[in-house]
């Protein structure tokens, strides 16, 4: 039987053997020791003594523990607070092979400072979370003293990225981008936008809803693809004129956007890019269904054209990290607020327990990337550009010993009365994929096996990471600055 422990007493050591270790560099005929949490060595033969316990990883890749660093927990946008905390969030993620997560804090109150939503998002996810956990810092208004408090929020607190939109409540003018660009580039911190330019959207909604046209397929039509890709643009301008400082696209959804970014990428500009895997398997004929409103995210669902032009950018290294923007609102929480309205529905998907099957089924086992490049779109990339490498993302000796065993054999069948969320459904609901996730570890614990939850509220620790590396910046002569498998 896969993964049958040979010894009945559980020490503090394991030993995974007969499986394929993959990292973001190659693939390896090797064993894994595992040690009080963290990855002690790995050899093409391991021998346990009789206190360790040894996992049959036959016919399975072992891989990094996946880190989806785009994910909103325990939100509250205003109208409504999405279904999944910190305990049922990270559930889900530990049972689809993603054993750290990245969350974005949601706004406060008007006029806060950096430091408010730290706290209170301390408190959601202390004692709550199965897996390890970070945040992302928001800015939602910029002044004198939220540019200092940057500073204390990267050095003394492990914060070293920070969200700026475009878009929203608190979205920020180009003056307020440009000085918050420069000083979180001085400070030693990524700046991670949502690019959608406000206005264009702004007037596209008003007209449709002025002419009666109010349902779910013309969602995508109030926010079409030139808003994002003029964002994207500006935004790389705009980072240019404060000082090269890095900067971080999240939710890519379009191919235009792509160009813009390979352009500046060619440039020697620091820029990444990540996408959500319903921007590559989803598309926006799903506002046509019975069930269109459970698919309003923003940016929205494009074409299958668009999706084409991503899976050419997962292939060729110009995109660096595959996140899932997991944000999840039930279906009768859309229906009761909407009443079928788009403009009146909170916008966003669940996913983050689907994302690795999902990449590895229709990446890896498609064809269309290596499982070493799916390992750097992953986790890899990921703990690099967010600071925490190399603790996380690899399966070095001293690293975590957070681990995913990927079994190509098989196939699974997504049904959200399997998952593990707080929701109502999946947007991925029926979808056939081959392959199976045999068994999670999160620093040497098992925390799923085979769809199902070992974990244990409270085990996730909170992970203060370093500040952002400016040697990850490309030169002019590399046009991937990060691990392209």
């Amino acid at each position: 039987m896969l993964f049958e422990v040979m010894f009945e007493v559980v020490g503090m050591k394991r030993l995974i053997k007969n499986g394929v270790l993959v990292d973001a560099q190659g693939e390896y005929r090797q064993d894994l020791l595992i040690e009080h949490g963290v990855i002690r060595a790995r050899a093409a033969d391991i021998q346990p003594d009789s206190e360790t316990e040894v996992i049959d990883a036959s016919g399975c890749y072992v891989m990094p523990g996946g880190i989806d660093v785009h994910t909103h927990f325990n939100i509250d946008v205003g109208i409504a607070r999405s279904c999944d905390d910190f305990f049922s969030g990270t559930r889900a993620a530990a049972c689809g092979g993603t054993t750290t997560i990245v969350d974005h804090m949601g706004f406060g109150p008007a006029g806060c400072n950096l430091h408010h939503q730290l706290a209170r998002y301390h408190d959601y996810a202390a004692d709550q979370a199965v897996v390890d956990y970070s945040f992302h810092g928001v800015v939602q208004h910029v002044d004198d003293a939220i540019l200092h408090e940057m500073a204390a929020m990267v050095q003394e607190e492990g914060i070293s990225s920070f969200k700026l939109y475009l878009t929203y409540q608190y979205k920020l003018g180009d003056h307020d981008v440009l000085r918050a660009l420069a000083r979180l580039k001085e400070v030693g911190a990524l700046a991670t936008v949502h690019p959608e330019n406000d206005a264009a959207i702004a007037a596209r909604r008003a007209a449709l809803l002025a002419a009666g046209h109010c349902e779910p397929w013309y969602h995508p039509q109030s926010r079409p693809l030139e808003c994002e890709a003029e964002a994207i643009a500006r935004m790389i301008n705009l980072a240019g004129l404060a000082g090269n400082a890095p900067l971080y696209i999240v939710h890519l959804s379009n191919g235009l956007g792509l160009e813009y970014l390979k352009l500046a990428r060619r440039q020697g500009q620091p820029v990444w890019v990540e996408t959500c895997p319903q921007y590559l398997l989803l598309d926006d004929s799903c506002y046509y269904r019975e069930n269109g409103v459970d698919y309003l995210l923003s940016p929205p669902l494009r074409s299958r054209r668009e999706q084409d032009k991503l899976w050419v950018g997962i292939a060729a290294g110009d995109i660096d990290t595959v996140a899932t923007d997991h944000c999840n609102f039930s279906h009768a929480q859309r229906m009761t607020l909407s009443g079928g309205d788009f403009s009146r529905c909170p916008n966003g998907l669940p996913g983050v327990e689907n994302r690795m099957l999902l990449l590895f089924a229709h990446g890896v086992l498609g064809g269309r990337i290596s499982p070493s490049r799916f390992v750097a779109l992953t986790s890899a990339n990921s703990a690099k550009l967010f600071g925490l490498w190399p603790r996380k993302g690899n399966l070095q000796p001293g690293s975590d010993a957070d681990l995913v065993l990927m079994d190509p054999r098989g196939e699974t069948q997504i049904r959200h009365a399997a998952l593990h969320d707080n929701g109502d459904y999946s947007p991925y609901e029926g979808m056939h994929c081959p392959g199976r996730i045999r068994l999670t570890l999160s620093r040497g614990e098992i925390v799923a096996r085979d769809g199902e939850f070992l974990g244990r509220r409270g085990h996730g620790r909170f992970l203060a990471r370093a500040p952002f590396d400016p040697a990850l910046a490309p030169d002019l002569h590399s046009p991937c600055p990060l691990v392209a498998g």
